[in-house]
């Protein structure tokens, strides 16, 4: 059992990968697993604050790069200049408005995981996506409203904070009490911790499939194209949070993995039946370079470091 705990944990980006790839392939265990994704967002993000060291969350905490300015720059400007660079171009409103509320969510929950998994600064990214979900609440409903206009969508700014508050509040209080009770066993149980982890966050990808297939069926050519753009998005906010981050290339990559990867599902649940097929078609296109894209960096991150290190030489 250990010995496959070892293989997934090292292996954590292409078990992600294969999540979503299994539930596209075999929708009917994407009708098993969505039931089970609220347990395993609780499951990736107690197991993340198990596995990182409270110092280094503190550590993290008083850099205001990391808990103040780009966590505002992720889920305030980002929206705005996407959102509105959408419409500049003519992208009809309802598209616009997913997009902009898509990238005005705050980072993944796993995030953090799939940093450790890539050799990244999981604290970082862990604190970075505290900090943006304690001001989503806040942000998400202005930019509902301002690219929103006239289409009649509402958010619950109270609802989406109760939700975050009993995930993350739940989530650090469970930690915090097996830190005081069981802290030595911690260690012990470390790879025990990340396989649950990663198995928890391959349920996770394979549940969001949920639906995709049917609809790349139907519609191949929108599909395509919300995929496309989905990923265009995603690639986009690495890009930017990695360039505009003053920090060592794994603090760099750290910030855009965090930014580009973001909860849209909780956006989407507090929206609800309520948005158009248009809409809820990119939210769900956008899960893929999400549940994908881990596994790109593991091959990206050392070669930029390697020629990165010979621009030094030279």
């Amino acid at each position: 059992m250990n010995k496959f705990l070892e293989w997934i944990t090292k292996n954590g980006p292409s078990v992600l990968a294969l999540g979503a790839v299994v539930g596209l392939l075999v929708p009917v265990l994407t009708e098993w697993a969505r039931p089970l994704m609220p347990v395993t967002v609780f499951i990736f993000v107690l197991g993340t604050l198990l596995r990182i060291d409270n110092q280094q969350m503190l550590l993290a905490a008083r850099d205001l790069k990391v808990s103040i300015v780009f966590p505002f720059f992720m889920v305030v400007i980002c929206p705005y200049v996407v959102g509105t660079f959408c419409l500049f171009v003519n992208v009809e409103q309802e598209l616009s408005l997913a997009i902009a509320l898509a990238v005005a969510a705050p980072p993944a929950s796993g995030n953090a995981a799939v940093a450790r998994m890539l050799g990244l600064d999981p604290s970082m990214s862990l604190v970075a996506t505290l900090c943006s979900m304690m001001i989503m609440p806040m942000t998400a409903p202005v930019i509902m409203n301002y690219f929103g206009d006239g289409l009649g969508l509402t958010i619950d700014p109270f609802e989406l904070a109760f939700r975050l508050a009993l995930l993350i509040g739940g989530a650090e209080g469970i930690a915090l009490l097996i830190r005081r009770v069981a802290s030595k066993q911690l260690k012990n149980y470390g790879v025990a911790i990340d396989g649950v982890v990663v198995v928890s966050l391959f349920v996770f990808a394979c549940g969001t499939m949920r639906g995709m297939q049917s609809i790349i069926i139907e519609t191949p050519g929108m599909a395509l194209t919300l995929m496309c753009a989905a990923y265009v998005v995603n690639i986009f906010l690495q890009v930017v949070c990695f360039c505009f981050y003053p920090g060592d290339v794994n603090a760099r990559f750290t910030m855009a993995l965090t930014g580009g990867n973001r909860n849209v599902g909780l956006l989407w649940s507090a929206l609800g039946i309520t948005i158009s097929p248009c809409m809820a078609l990119f939210f769900a296109c956008s899960q893929l370079p999400i549940h994908t894209m881990p596994k790109i960096l593991q091959y990206l991150i050392p070669a930029i470091k390697l020629i990165r290190l010979r621009c030094k030489k030279t």
